[in-house]
């Protein structure tokens, strides 16, 4: 009788978590940030929550949690329970940077998060001060072959994007600048423009106004191919720089563990809202491409992306701040 009884329980409960799995979301979706709000993935997250609300019938809310290049953040969503109901958004700084620079790194990005999909990515642009005296990429490297090492470049932090590209631009053309780093993009977009700093390889969404205003010229661009929004700027390979190609991007992921329905349930939200008409717009006229990928995808590009700024941090010997 004591077994009948507790097969029966047995099935009870497998019945109520099959209607959980059958009914989610049943209750309000959290996306974490792992940065301060108005940045490029806050603007990402922010677009998705919106959309995703509507597809999936329920509130999804954007949590910002910054600290540490998104490792506060992404520990959260690490230590969270694997449920459907807590998500992160975030650049490559938390999944393919961090574990080369931070020593006491309290996630491991390739088995601690359940990979969903590489939402957008977005090519970076080098920016120069109006008065900077260079007028293509060329004159660039040969004034920086002349004064190595005295030409400055601003990013928002060591380890950012910005640094990470800046190094990749020296390494493939055997020069070398001087690194200024900020905290934060903002600070460092703003002594550009006011002609502290010299050069930039900032995201475009980041000084696309700034370049269309005059207040920053723009010298070539990142991606594999000429931007619609910048369709005079060439690309670093047009310029004669090989391997230099650098995307920056935002991607989503779960705690690791996530259930196989709840990981297609988010994927397929995710994807639908990214392809939605207004909010595609949106983010194509920011700068951001869509890219909406799959979770093996996701896999594939995150391994690669490890390896290639694993070998950049390691031959500049780079530190966090």
């Amino acid at each position: 009788m004591r077994i009948a009884r507790w097969l029966v329980a047995a099935g009870l409960g497998l019945a109520a978590l099959g209607a959980h799995a059958q009914a989610y979301p049943y209750r309000p979706i959290t996306i974490v940030v792992p940065f301060p709000p108005g940045g490029s993935t806050d603007m990402v997250a922010r677009e998705l929550a919106n959309k995703m609300g509507d597809i999936l019938h329920t509130s999804v809310v954007v949590e910002n949690k910054a600290g540490a290049t998104g490792a506060i953040g992404a520990t959260m969503v690490k230590n969270a329970h694997a449920d459907g109901y807590t998500l992160l958004v975030s650049s490559l700084a938390v999944f393919v940077v961090n574990p080369h620079l931070q020593k006491t790194l309290q996630y491991d990005p390739s088995k601690d998060f359940t990979l969903l999909s590489v939402l957008v990515q977005a090519p970076n642009v080098l920016v120069a001060n109006p008065s900077f005296p260079a007028k293509d990429l060329p004159e660039v490297i040969a004034l920086l072959k002349q004064k190595p090492g005295e030409i400055t470049f601003a990013s928002s932090g060591a380890g950012s994007s910005d640094h990470l590209t800046a190094e990749l631009f020296w390494q493939q053309t055997g020069t070398k600048g001087l690194h200024v780093p900020y905290k934060g993009g903002s600070p460092a977009i703003a002594d550009l423009v006011a002609g502290h700093v010299q050069l930039s390889f900032q995201n475009i969404n980041a000084v696309l106004t700034q370049i269309q205003a005059g207040k920053l010229k723009a010298l070539a661009i990142t991606s594999t191919r000429r931007s619609p929004l910048l369709p005079d700027v060439p690309t670093l390979d047009e310029s004669g720089v090989k391997g230099a190609d650098v995307y920056s991007w935002q991607a989503l992921a779960a705690p690791a563990g996530l259930g196989r329905p709840f990981k297609a349930r988010i994927h397929e939200a995710a994807v639908a809202a990214l392809h939605d008409p207004g909010v595609s717009k949106r983010l194509t006229d920011l700068g951001f491409e869509i890219v909406a990928g799959t979770p093996e995808q996701f896999e594939k590009f995150q391994a690669q992306e490890l390896a290639r700024w694993k070998k950049v941090i390691e031959t500049a010997h780079i530190e966090a701040n």
